[in-house]
Parts: structure tokens; sequence; C-alpha cells
């Protein structure tokens, strides 16, 4: 049997279990692991079972983001694990072009559209106790739940013993660089850049210096590119969630300014400009 006739039968399938499901929604009753991919098995478990998937930097690509409790799914489709049933979902709150999976494990099915997950936006004070916590959690792609989600290690049981930093990566323990604030914010901010560019309102930087540029800065500005977003934390302190940092940091604002300045040019809109740039949003209501 042909690679090809295979995927063209499991697409029959699919269609068959989308016609005939009864539910139509379902509501996240605990952090939910959302990925681009129904095999979530290979992703956590690996080509020899106890292993994370991940690309040459280390990163778990398959990860889209982590749904906060509360989140609604549409269900478009499922594929049947026997004991549990892997969903092919849509979410209002996350649009970003990807196809998005979930395991049944981790919500509840509604036969009718479930009310939308109420988004407050917790306390200055609140937000800061946060991203003083975060300090030093590690660097997840997709991840936006410092925790980490301890079940699926139990839904997903490793073939042997597992390293504390497969662990880390297991459950998904850590934040990327939109996580942070999309978790310290209970998901009230975009939660990635492509859409960070446009959070908020501008804050005018073009044409100005490092130096001119932290002048105009408020605690909570997002510095942010399609790329990456770093965050300002006082006057003299960002903090970020990177790569290349290890996880959450904290960093020295003019000379962040001053690196970041070296590659790419301060504009007030994002969209309206071209080559390496980056923005300054106001987000946080006054």
């Amino acid at each position: 049997m042909s690679k090809i006739f295979i995927i063209i039968l499991s697409l029959i399938i699919y269609q068959m279990n989308l016609l005939s499901q009864d539910y139509l929604y379902a509501v996240a009753n605990e952090p939910v692991p959302v990925l681009n991919t129904p095999d979530f098995r290979a992703v956590f478990g690996g080509a020899d079972g106890k292993s994370v998937k991940t690309d040459n930097q280390g990163l778990i690509r398959e990860m889209e983001y982590v749904a906060l409790p509360g989140t609604v799914f549409n269900l478009l489709g499922e594929f049947d694990q026997g004991s549990y049933k892997i969903f092919k979902v849509e979410i209002s709150e996350y649009k970003y072009g990807a196809d998005l999976y979930i395991d049944s494990r981790f919500v509840k099915l509604h036969e009718k559209r479930p009310s939308p997950r109420k988004c407050v936006l917790p306390s200055k004070e609140e937000i800061y106790k946060y991203l003083d916590d975060a300090v030093g959690a590690s660097y997840i792609w997709g991840g936006n739940y410092i925790k980490g989600i301890e079940k699926l290690i139990e839904l997903y049981k490793p073939a042997g013993d597992i390293s504390e930093k497969t662990k880390i990566k297991w459950t998904l323990r850590g934040v990327d660089c939109s996580g942070l604030m999309y978790e310290a914010t209970n998901g009230y901010t975009e939660r990635n850049t492509s859409k960070l560019i446009n959070e908020g309102n501008a804050v005018e930087i073009e044409g100005l210096s490092a130096e001119e540029i932290i002048t105009r800065l408020k605690p909570l500005d997002m510095i942010v590119w399609n790329g990456h977003v770093i965050y300002v934390y006082d006057e003299k302190t960002a903090i970020q969630s990177g790569l290349s940092k290890g996880g959450v940091v904290k960093t020295d604002l003019l000379e962040t300014l001053q690196k970041i300045m070296k590659e790419k040019t301060p504009v007030n809109d994002y969209n309206a400009a071209i080559g390496e740039r980056f923005v300054v949003r106001r987000w946080y209501p006054e």
C-alpha cells in the first residue's frame, strides 16, 4: 500500500468522523497543549519513546500554544485513538493560519456552544508579580504556562528514564517571548508577535536614538518586531524570554535598545515600513 494511498484513506476516514460525531464543541478544563499536528505521540515520545521531537535549535515546532482554562474549541474532526481522541479544532482566540489539534482528555465536550472564556486583565501589581516569579524560567517554543503540564508525562508516558532537561520540554514548562505576557495577562494580549506589532497604540520613536527612545517608554510597553518581543519592566530594565538567553531574563533597558538598533530601525508603523525594523506598542489601559 503506497504512502499516498494511506494519506488519502486517512482523509476519507477523517471526513466520516467529522460527519458522525455527536459533539460540536469542547471547553478546556485545564491548560491544554495545542499542536499543529495530530500525531501527539511523535512529539511527546519521539522515535525512541523517551524523547521530545525538536528541530536543530531544540524547539518543538509542532507546538502552537497552551490554551488557558475556559477556552472554547469548535470541533472540526477527530482521530480515534481507542481510549481517547485527537480533535482537529478551531479557536476564536488563536487565529494564525495553522491547523490545530488537541487531546480529548484535556477538555469537556458540549453539544451547544459554550460561553466564551472570560478574559479579565490582571492589575499591574499582579502582572509584575508574575514577571518577577518568571525570571529563570526556560524558553519553550509555544509555551505560555510556566508551571508546565505534568499530565503530559502521565498521558504520554516515557518509555524509560528521562533527564530533567527533557522533562521540562515534555511538560512544556516555560514560555516563549510572547507567551510570557500572554500568561501574565490571562490571555489579554495577542499570542504571537505577528499581531503584537499592532497591539494597543504606537509610541512615536521613528528617527530617534536609543537615549531618546528610552525617555518615551513606560512600564509594560512592548519593544516588538515580527519574530520577537521585549517588555519594558521599568525605566532602566527590560524583561524577555529569549532562546539565546536560555529563558526569562531581565536586562539593562538602554543596552538592550542599543543592541537592537545595531540591526533594526525604529519606526512608528511596522506595516508601513520595510526592512529590519521594530516598533514600541503601548497596550495597558490607562
